[in-house]
């Protein structure tokens, strides 16, 4: 298991940070609940924990970051989730977002292009125990077809366009929860397939993200 402790503080402090959520406009409990349970101070480096239950983004490596706990929480809260839903997360990153989805639903699928954050993550989210999540290294312009259709998709990048191939791999009734733009922001987007051929397109709040590259980097 995981070394560093998971004290009386830091449940604390997660809780101040739920609260915080919940004020910013989150609604759902079971995602707020989720998150009050999940200890983000083991997704982060050593240099950065006492930061951990702050409302902030933090670099990871490799040029990415743990996102912002309100645009976790936000994303997380469009996919509607349901406990026997099936989710695939593009761009793996810390685990820290697998986590979350992994308390919230029966299976996650999770892509990660950079071998050394996939790797990390895979280990820690085993550790953990997390059983329902399962890390692949690869490109996530491509998804996973084989465990396709899904009911929710999430990308935690800045995605250039809406890739054909993640809509393709929703269920009817799925959504795909992605950031669209290359600008300094991006606008949030749910996406739901309401039949084979038709999209249904939803328009959210902006937010900031590291931007979404086609590609595995070894």
């Amino acid at each position: 298991m995981v070394q560093r402790p998971d004290t009386y503080r830091h449940k604390g402090m997660r809780k101040k940070l739920i609260a915080q959520l919940a004020k910013k406009g989150i609604q759902d409990k079971r995602v707020l609940e989720a998150m009050e349970r999940i200890p983000r101070h083991w997704y982060l480096d050593e240099a950065f924990v006492k930061f951990a239950y702050d409302d902030t983004a933090f670099k990871i490596g490799a040029g990415q970051t743990i996102s912002q706990p309100y645009t976790v929480a936000f994303q997380t809260e469009l996919l509607q989730l349901k406990p026997t839903d099936s989710v695939l997360e593009i761009g793996t990153g810390s685990g820290y977002q697998a986590a979350v989805l992994g308390e919230l639903v029966s299976k996650v699928y999770t892509i990660e292009r950079h071998k050394s954050l996939s790797d990390k993550a895979r280990k820690l989210l085993k550790q953990l125990g997390y059983t329902n999540i399962r890390c692949f290294f690869g490109d996530g312009f491509a998804g996973l077809p084989a465990f396709a259709p899904y009911d929710g998709i999430i990308i935690t990048a800045a995605a250039p366009e809406v890739p054909q191939t993640l809509l393709d791999q929703l269920k009817v009734g799925g959504r795909l929860v992605i950031p669209l733009g290359e600008g300094d922001t991006q606008q949030m987007l749910r996406i739901t397939r309401v039949a084979e051929e038709e999209y249904k397109t939803e328009e959210f709040d902006r937010f900031k993200f590291v931007p979404m590259l086609k590609g595995a980097v070894r």
